[in-house]
């Protein structure tokens, strides 16, 4: 299927690894120009990928990203939300709703919000003066499933759902269509790194890294399909909804959950 992605400017924010290094890689193999948003390069880009050098808890980084792609590609069509998770330094997962203190909290928005409504703020002028274009926002279901785990986490996601609605909504008559997808657990360094979610979790439950991966997180989180998700599959839901091919879907949210949320 032709996604008739060639020739259009992608911007991709936390884009040198897991989710974001495969929506980049994507969208470039489907001809579109891609400028990717990270702290550090990916050797994984195809060669025409240009990197911004940006730390987008810096309040100024998204609108010199915004300005690079239209410096080096005269627009921009496409804007996926993707950087969040822990802030920079923060492990995760986090355990109890009295464990984060203010300075926790602010970080977590910082990252995985204001990053975002800073980037939307610089991106949907230049949509709109091109007659329109697709912002995606990632989220994650924790935004939909509060618990005691993640809390200042899941706070924040839930708002990046509200904040796409509402744009969605009020810049859809000029073109800009905004959808979130909801993945869950991804199988990304998050997870396998050194001290990441994995030895985390097993800590707490008294397991071990590979045990967690493969079997008490599918089984803790109710995964259907009793595995964590690929990164690529989060992606090809991602540059599907980029997509002209999907024109008249905005203001939607999907999930890739492996099975997760059993609400309807």
């Amino acid at each position: 299927m032709d996604l008739q992605l060639s020739g259009r400017v992608a911007v991709v924010t936390g884009a040198s690894k897991g989710i974001g290094l495969a929506v980049a890689r994507t969208l470039a193999e489907e001809g579109a120009h891609v400028v990717a948003a990270s702290r550090t390069a990916s050797a994984e880009w195809p060669g025409k990928v240009v990197h911004v050098a940006v730390d987008l808890m810096d309040p100024q980084a998204p609108a010199e990203v915004v300005a690079r792609a239209v410096e080096e590609f005269g627009g921009l069509d496409i804007l996926v939300n993707n950087a969040g998770g822990p802030p920079p330094g923060v492990t995760l997962p986090r355990a109890g709703f009295m464990t984060p203190d203010d300075a926790d909290w602010g970080a977590m928005f910082e990252f995985n919000l204001f990053s975002l409504v800073r980037m939307i703020r610089a991106a949907v002028p230049i949509m709109v003066e091109r007659g329109g274009g697709s912002i995606v926002n990632v989220s994650s279901t924790i935004a939909r499933q509060p618990g005691a785990i993640n809390v200042d986490y899941g706070a924040a996601k839930a708002a990046v759902n509200q904040v796409g609605k509402a744009v969605a909504e009020e810049f859809g008559p000029q073109g800009v269509r905004v959808n979130t997808v909801t993945p869950g657990p991804v199988l990304t360094d998050w997870w396998t790194k050194d001290g990441g979610a994995a030895e985390v979790f097993a800590g707490m439950v008294g397991s071990d890294r590979d045990s967690v991966i493969t079997e008490v997180a599918p089984t803790m989180m109710k995964l259907t399909t009793g595995r964590l998700i690929h990164p690529q599959e989060v992606a090809d839901a991602i540059v599907l909804l980029a997509s002209p091919r999907s024109g008249s879907t905005t203001g939607a949210d999907f999930a890739v959950d492996g099975g997760s949320l059993k609400e309807l």
